[in-house]
């Protein structure tokens, strides 16, 4: 088997036969949520993010394996290829490993240590390293003295041969990773304010700021990059000088017996050579560590936010608010349509503020609006204030709603809106998105950039291409975990179909708009550069409600059609009964028969049969709506409300390192410390996600500083 394989299935904790066939699919193009949907067998029920650590590591293993031939092809050029130097290569776990080992052989730049070979000092280096005490050093420099080269005196050349050795010594792999370890065990990372007496700010905290290197957290670290940018701090990792030295030369000049000057070269090496490499190595290493870690906790929070309950069929309002150029509204029917546009100033003064609300009224009663969704931006506030008055007016059971407005500009002002909304201006365009939003979250988010939706820290400080393709992988997941009407998606969400790129995500919707609605699943085998492979992809995902089959709006993939038919006939039921929503008995009716004999029977999985049975029983069905669903209020608090001991319901909006921020109805968003969850944890994600409805207790209410401080532990 493939070492590669062995190393997989031992760090996943599979078998090295499910790792091989997921590595084959990957290979042969298959996509992460097909491979997790439906070839559930192949690999053991491997979920969607497992499958991804898996398809990121492997490329990882395969980037080290061609990076271990190139550089023993290197040295191999240079004539200087042992079996020895093979056999480390080929036995180091991580691209540092092979890095260190190729050190001594990479084209270097003119070093002090080249310009001593230059001079004829190797010889010398190589007498006073090998020979220890034996050898005087200043007799053994004399015959090296050579002012044609620049060797005037016994000094010079023994101080040639100390960069000489130096250099071997700061070469050596075996040395740096010992040292590599001993910074991450016993290092110090260090932050201090630049000026001698800085102002306040938020990086106060990391004035004189000192912590083990082992135990910095990933947010502490992403903030010290960020002050020292900003040449607010002055950073460092550091290592006691005087145990690096006895590791240096320890592993140099072992025993008593070392010579005192090759300790000293010993010495030089750390100082001059390795030390500061060793420090820029273990910082990028903290903030390589502290991206991934945000980068995971951005996509643990993109999920659930994309994958909020919709708030299905009911017709919108979208208020986006502002000041200067006032609130801009959008009314849009129960699938997004829009239904009207208008402007209104309810910041601009009193009377000002009742012609918005006698203008919003009419348009409330015009056409049937039960839901308002209010911008959480600039002037929301004020703007959901005025919609309290305006609900208290109007009756009829009409709730609104705070909606994140992250993103909507920059959705606005895009070439997507553009084509979508060429009638409306900029401003207008943001505010049909902020109702849609609350209609459909996953389907009008999918529209924007992941990196601008907002949830998490420091996302701007991210790797911007890792970060995209981690974020473009959770919404892929959530689009297909839904699954998408073929008929009325937009392009923005086909083209995060699996199989589906924006070329046929577009082809997809010309297809139908000159044809009519698609009526059968096969019939997206005729859209243009859609081929059998990319209809294998996507079929499971695509769902045709108009389709005189009902297994075509279902996840049921074409390729179980089959499958399900006999499965239904095994447990006396026909697809008409699936129609009508009868099967409210099949689970059981399976497993009294046996879900393994009737996965034999029916010619499929065990998983695979679960899951037909699942589609089976609801068809159509999404699983957003077995949620809780989002908290529509009537009515406003402020934060001169809130009393120390109070309880509210909160919906959870940002999962962060060190607490949750949850909205608690009052503009701005509580704090939960970490310390305050309901129970201790390493991390809060470990309790709760985006879009959890909580109960919280208020702390403080600052209101200077905008900052509320809740708790989940019930006060006594």
């Amino acid at each position: 088997m493939d070492p590669m394989i062995a190393t997989l299935a031992q760090e996943l904790g599979r078998t090295e036969e499910q790792v091989a066939n997921v590595v084959k699919l990957i290979d042969e193009g298959a996509t992460i949520p097909f491979i997790a949907r439906y070839r559930k067998e192949l690999h053991g029920s491997m979920d969607d993010q497992l499958l991804r650590q898996l398809a990121d590591r492997l490329q990882y293993l395969r980037n080290l394996e061609q990076r271990k031939q190139e550089v023993k092809s290197s040295v191999e050029n240079q004539g200087k290829l042992t079996e020895e130097f093979a056999a480390a290569v080929d036995a180091a776990a991580t691209l540092a490993e092979v890095e260190d080992l190729y050190r001594p052989y990479k084209q270097k730049r003119r070093t002090r240590a080249t310009i001593a070979r230059e001079k004829g000092l190797e010889p010398l280096a190589r007498l006073l390293f090998d020979h220890g005490p034996a050898v005087d050093p200043g007799q053994a420099a004399l015959p090296f003295v050579d002012p044609e080269k620049g060797v005037d005196t016994a000094e010079d050349a023994l101080q040639g041969a100390n960069d000489i050795i130096a250099e071997e010594i700061s070469d050596n792999a075996d040395i740096r990773k010992e040292l590599r370890e001993l910074y991450l065990r016993r290092g110090l990372l260090v932050s201090k304010a630049a000026q001698k007496e800085p102002e306040d700010s938020v990086y106060r905290l990391y004035y004189d700021f000192k912590t083990p290197v082992g135990k910095v957290q990933g947010y502490q670290v992403l903030a010290i990059n960020r002050g020292e940018r900003e040449e607010i701090l002055k950073v460092s990792a550091e290592l006691d000088t005087e145990t690096a030295h006895v590791a240096v030369r320890r592993m140099t000049v072992p025993g008593a017996a070392a010579m005192d000057f090759v300790r000293s070269a010993a010495d030089d090496a750390y100082d001059r050579l390795i030390q500061p490499s060793m420090e820029r190595e273990i910082r990028n290493t903290l903030t390589d560590q502290a991206n991934e870690g945000a980068i995971h906790m951005f996509a643990l929070n993109l999920k659930p936010l994309l994958m909020q309950p919709p708030v299905k069929g009911k017709v919108t309002m979208g208020l986006d608010p502002g000041y200067r150029m006032g609130c801009k509204v959008a009314v849009v029917d129960g699938t997004g349509k829009v239904l009207d546009t208008t402007v209104v100033y309810p910041t601009h003064g009193e009377r000002q503020k009742q012609e918005c609300i006698a203008k919003l009224s009419a348009l409330i009663r015009k056409y049937g609006v039960e839901h308002i969704a209010i911008g959480n931006g600039t002037a929301s506030r004020e703007t959901e204030q005025m919609t309290v008055e305006l609900i208290r007016k109007v009756g009829n059971g009409v709730s609104y709603m705070i909606v994140s407005e992250a993103g909507a500009s920059v959705y606005s002002a895009s070439k997507l809106a553009a084509e979508e909304f060429p009638q409306f201006d900029v401003n207008l365009r943001s505010a049909v998105s902020i109702a849609r939003r609350l209609q459909d979250p996953l389907a009008e988010l999918v529209k924007i950039d992941p990196t601008a939706i907002g949830v998490g820290q420091y996302q701007h400080d991210m790797p911007q291409a890792r970060l995209g393709e981690t974020l473009d992988g959770v919404v892929e997941d959530c689009v297909n975990a839904v699954g998408v009407d073929a008929n009325t998606a937009s392009p923005s969400l086909l083209q995060r179909v699996s199989g589906l790129t924006a070329a046929t995500a577009k082809n997809l919707v010309a297809y139908r708009e000159e044809n009519g609605a698609f009526t059968t699943r096969k019939q997206l085998l005729k859209v243009p550069k859609l081929g059998p492979k990319a209809f294998e992809q996507c079929a499971g995902f695509l769902r045709v409600p108009e389709s005189k089959s009902v297994l075509d709006n279902t996840g049921v993939h074409p390729e179980s059609y089959a499958a399900a038919e006999k499965l239904l006939a095994q447990c006396g039921y026909t697809l008409e009964d699936v129609k009508a929503g009868n099967l409210s008995e099949l689970k059981e009716k399976a497993e009294s028969i046996g879900l393994e004999r009737l996965a034999e029977l029916c010619g499929a999985g065990v998983p695979t049969l679960a899951d037909i049975i699942k589609e089976l029983m609801k068809p159509g069905r999404d699983p957003r709506d077995e949620l809780p669903p989002p908290i529509l209020r009537t009515d406003v608090m402020e934060a001169k409300d809130l009393k120390p001991g109070m309880e509210l319901q909160g919906t959870v909006r940002n999962v962060i390192d060190f607490g949750v921020f949850v909205d608690i109805g009052v503009h701005q968003d509580g704090l939960v410390h970490i310390s305050k969850l309901p129970r201790r944890v390493r991390h809060p994600s470990e309790l709760l996600t985006v879009g959890d409805v909580v109960t919280v207790w208020v702390i403080e209410v600052d209101e200077k500083k905008k900052r509320i401080s809740l708790t989940m532990k019930k006060p006594q």
